[in-house]
């Protein structure tokens, strides 16, 4: 069994708080970890399962055992009995875990009723450290779903695609999305001709017919469910015009080549978009990895109205780089001199061209490397 890496951070804040709350995407593993972490599971989508803690709470909630309480979200009731459950033995550490599909739903039932009193990790579909260099191309085709082709060929794209169905079809309109099914699909399929670029709402909603506003609410609905990433732009006084809108992103490459109809490999290299999908993976890699060790960062990229960009600027302490992204297997002096340039408006204390060189090189504070490399660099900060 491949172990996750945000196994260790939710074993480490269940030393630490009462309770944990681990969200994530549907399907990316969340409920095969927490039955590893906890024997007592409950899903609050089953009215059954409900009916049952609550018939058995006293008892359930003095055990000293685990208690796993599957996509929280759904019930409510639960969070009120959760505080007073922690605040009666509030020095018992590892208790509850919580887990959830829909990152707000849950936290604003943890902001009102259990402020304090829990921990949060962010799960994501397999990621670069657990499935290796060697796989590294199985995972930026297929994505890090486990039931979506890392683990099995066969399955890719058709989970893929009935995935996104479903969510459009009952999962996303259950969570309160505002859209028909038809609607919800064909706004997929645009987000993923969107990647890695500008996200300009505006000429979206004219394509959908409807208003900015109802674009970045359905916008607002896919990051909140795990599905999107919207990289924000650089802001600080820098003498330069800077471009303010966001860089949109699919956070599993498997659903963007599955939206795009890429059955293999080589139909993947052939696509005048590769470089954006090339990118898009690699950052998400970058600060998924980054979330599940726990340590903390920001996250951003760099563009200017005269051409100068930087494809992420990232923060981590007194440590801030400025990486520039190349599907090449051969660094070019030419990128280091306009990311030079980039890093120069952001103070950047390292540059770092990540690419897919066999033949990683380290000098000073430039950096040339592969992902694998450049996840080991980061380690030492």
């Amino acid at each position: 069994m491949i172990q996750r890496e945000i196994g260790r951070l939710a074993r480490r804040m269940l030393r630490e708080y009462p309770a944990a709350a681990l969200v994530g995407p549907r399907q990316s593993g969340k409920t095969t970890l927490a039955k590893q972490l906890g024997r007592h599971y409950f899903d609050m989508e089953q009215a059954e399962d409900r009916l049952r803690l609550d018939l058995t709470w006293d008892e359930t909630t003095r055990s000293r055992q685990l208690l796993v309480l599957d996509e929280a979200q759904a019930w409510p009731e639960l969070f009120p009995r959760l505080r007073g459950a922690i605040d009666a033995k509030r020095n018992q550490k590892g208790r509850f875990l919580l887990l959830g599909s829909v990152s707000p739903a849950l936290m604003k039932q943890v902001s009102e009723s259990l402020a304090g009193r829990m921990a949060l990790c962010e799960m994501t579909p397999f990621i670069f450290p657990e499935i290796g260099a060697r796989r590294a191309d199985d995972l930026w085709l297929r994505g890090g779903y486990p039931d979506g082709g890392i683990l099995s060929a066969k399955r890719y794209p058709m989970w893929q695609k009935n995935y996104l169905t479903l969510l459009a079809q009952r999962d996303l309109p259950s969570w309160g999305l505002p859209a028909k099914p038809a609607l919800t699909e064909r706004f997929f399929k645009m987000l993923a001709c969107c990647q890695g670029n500008l996200f300009n709402a505006s000429q979206l909603g004219q394509s959908l017919g409807v208003s900015y506003h109802t674009i970045q609410t359905y916008l607002d609905f896919l990051e909140n469910a795990f599905l999107i990433r919207r990289l924000p732009p650089f802001h600080a006084q820098v003498g330069k015009r800077l471009l303010k809108s966001p860089k949109i992103y699919w956070r599993d490459s498997g659903l963007l080549h599955a939206l795009h109809g890429i059955q293999d490999r080589q139909a993947l290299l052939s696509q005048p978009w590769v470089g954006q999908s090339w990118e898009g993976w690699i950052i998400e890699q970058i600060l998924a990895t980054l979330q599940a060790q726990g340590r903390h960062h920001e996250a951003c990229f760099l563009r200017t109205s005269d051409g100068l960009e930087a494809d992420l600027i990232l923060q981590m302490g007194k440590s801030t780089l400025a990486v520039e992204i190349k599907l090449s297997t051969q660094p070019n002096p030419h990128d280091f001199v306009r990311l030079e340039k980039a890093a120069a408006l952001t103070n950047a204390t390292q540059m770092a061209l990540i690419c897919r060189t066999t033949k990683p090189v380290f000098s000073g504070k430039k950096i040339a490397t592969n992902l694998d490399g450049f996840l080991r660099y980061l380690k030492t900060l």
